[in-house]
């Protein structure tokens, strides 16, 4: 394991934005002022240029999010991109294309994360992507009418949606000729004669999900087997799509955006609230009290845990079947964190305890009480851990399973924009917390775990010690806590009633959720509610990776990899 202590400098690394206008050239048409960064508009036609050369001149290799809406008199993507090596050099590419003709060319080959990002653009937004390697809808069926965040979009109409046809997999024109061709394309559409012959291989479609205990909600698998051996897999998303984005739009940022964020990974939401609030907080220029930013830390790392013992327990479950043991001991120890939420937010699981300038409100009384039941619950932290080493990483049989399978190489890691544990287990070591800080993390003492495995193996291990170093934030949290002078202890800060940010300011912020970076696009109207809001997912991106994982691999270990994720399609689907 290797580990980075977090900086608590204020040296923060700076854009030089001219220097990056003068490298583009004559590809830059305008420059605009976001808040959180610059952002270079550039023509449709030359996206794959702009982009490659901000990869590999200038060190942008972490395309973060992808933004697409709609104006009064164009189209628009925003290209959200970021250093994996330094987090705070960011830049926005803008692409403006024509309300008669929003045609935009595709960023796939230059970040593969791209990939999905099109197509969540091209199904909500209706912006096509030239070149794409696969432009159709990706969270609504093939067969709806229209794009739903287009601004003519009927939001009353009903629709009865078709299936498509559904297509028999034994079919001669299921039949790939060259194993080499299925793993690339898929199986070819072309006939051929039933009898096999010397060059052909045997293929079969394997429909897994979505209503399946493995696949961790509904989520359906499109699996190609040669043989045992999987050749591709297609994961097929949309079944819990809730048309979030579009409900944030419509809340106020005062009170009735922050609860929506406990639904998207519902497993670990206290980040989720954290999301929010940062983005909004900034645009609205709304100050937080230190003693707030403890009590959100606190809570934040509470959330974590929460997250990574359910992931544990489940990918136990997945792997070899561990219903007794691991998956009861994980739902124990996330239920002693729990009680130690609901004391201090009422709720158990839609907690709802961020507010827009700080908390909720403070500690339970008696504090002392509360502080013993943290402490105690620290306190036997250590020996509940070691029990979870003994049953799971020096298991032998969950080292066969899980040891040299899910192999994800860092730089298709960094590719495919995966984040958290994910990436940390290929060894890129990246985490807002420390690269991006917000609340209490920069005055804190703690580390970010890597694992140099690329294996389901490491992700299980990065997991298992991330939990440790939430506990040890947790402990100097509430050493601070104890020590905070009684006249000091604001909550929240003085936040008007409306809040109404400038218009057109544009954002995108992030936090270090349990799943990965989970940010937040917004951009305002003057109004009291956003023009747009994005939501940048980190299962969404994660998941997008497991074709890489999965070739070649068995079935089983298709599963094991999918588990390693640790998903939840709420977030994925939003």
């Amino acid at each position: 394991m290797s580990s980075d202590t977090v900086p608590t400098t204020d040296d923060t690394p700076t854009t030089d934005y001219d220097a990056i206008v003068e490298l583009l050239g004559e590809h830059v048409i305008e420059r605009e002022e976001h808040h959180n960064t610059e952002a270079v508009v550039i023509r449709p036609d030359e996206v794959q240029d702009v982009l490659f050369t901000l990869r590999d001149e200038a060190g942008f290799d972490h395309c973060s999010c992808l933004t697409a809406q709609e104006y009064d008199d164009r189209f628009e993507s925003i290209y959200h991109l970021r250093s994996f090596d330094e987090a705070t050099r960011e830049l926005s590419v803008v692409v403006p294309t024509p309300k008669d003709k929003p045609v935009s060319q595709t960023a796939t080959p230059v970040y593969q994360t791209a990939n999905w990002h099109e197509r969540e653009a091209y199904d909500l937004v209706g912006i096509e992507y030239g070149e794409h390697p696969n432009l159709r809808r990706i969270l609504l069926p093939e067969t709806w009418q229209g794009h739903p965040l287009r601004l003519d979009y009927d939001q009353e109409r009903h629709q009865i949606v078709t299936l498509s046809e559904h297509v028999n997999p034994l079919e001669a024109d299921r039949r790939a000729v060259e194993s080499d061709q299925v793993a690339e394309t898929g199986p070819v559409d072309a006939t051929v004669d039933d009898t096999p012959t010397a060059g052909e291989t045997e293929t079969m479609l394997l429909n897994i999900g979505p209503h399946h205990p493995a696949t961790h909600g509904v989520l359906h698998l499109e699996t190609t087997l040669d043989g045992e051996q999987v050749a591709d897999v297609n994961p097929d998303i949309g079944y819990l799509h809730r048309c979030e984005e579009q409900m944030c739009q419509q809340g106020t940022y005062r009170h009735k955006i922050i609860p929506y964020s406990n639904r998207w990974d519902y497993t670990a939401n206290l980040p989720n609230e954290w999301a929010v609030a940062r983005p909004i907080e900034e645009i609205a220029d709304l100050d937080v009290p230190e003693y707030a930013q403890v009590l959100r830390t606190m809570a934040t790392e509470f959330g974590r845990m929460l997250g990574h013992f359910l992931a544990v327990g489940t990918f136990a479950l997945d792997v070899y079947g561990d219903f007794t043991a691991i998956f009861q001991y994980a739902f124990r120890d996330r239920e002693l964190v729990q009680n130690i939420l609901e004391d201090l937010t009422g709720q158990r699981m839609m907690f709802y305890y961020f507010r827009l300038g700080g908390v909720a409100w403070d500690l339970p009384e008696p504090r002392e009480e509360f502080f013993r039941k943290i402490r105690d619950f620290l306190d036997q932290l250590p020996a509940t851990l070691e029990e979870y080493h003994n049953l799971l990483p020096r298991n032998e049989v969950f080292q066969i399973r899980c040891v040299d399978t899910g192999i994800l190489e860092p730089e298709m890691a960094k590719q495919y924009g995966c984040t958290g544990p994910v990436a940390r287990g290929s060894g890129v070591d990246y985490d807002l917390r420390r690269d991006d800080p917000y609340g209490y993390y920069d005055r804190l003492d703690w580390n970010v775990v890597t694992e140099d495995g690329c294996d389901n193996y490491a992700r299980v291990l990065v997991r298992l010690r991330e939990v440790e170093e939430s506990a040890n934030i947790i402990r100097q949290c509430v050493d601070l806590l104890e020590e905070w002078p009684e006249d000091d202890r604001q909550i929240q800060s003085n936040v008007p009633r409306t809040l109404k940010p400038d218009p057109d300011t544009e954002i995108y912020r992030a936090v270090e959720s349990a799943k990965g970076e989970l940010g937040i696009y917004i951009r305002s109207d003057g109004t009291d509610t956003p023009a747009r809001f994005k939501i940048r997912s980190p299962c969404f991106h994660n998941l997008s990776a497991l074709p890489e994982m999965a070739e070649g691999e068995y079935v089983p270990d298709l599963i094991a990899s999918l588990g390693s994720l640790d998903l939840v399609l709420g977030s994925v689907d939003r």
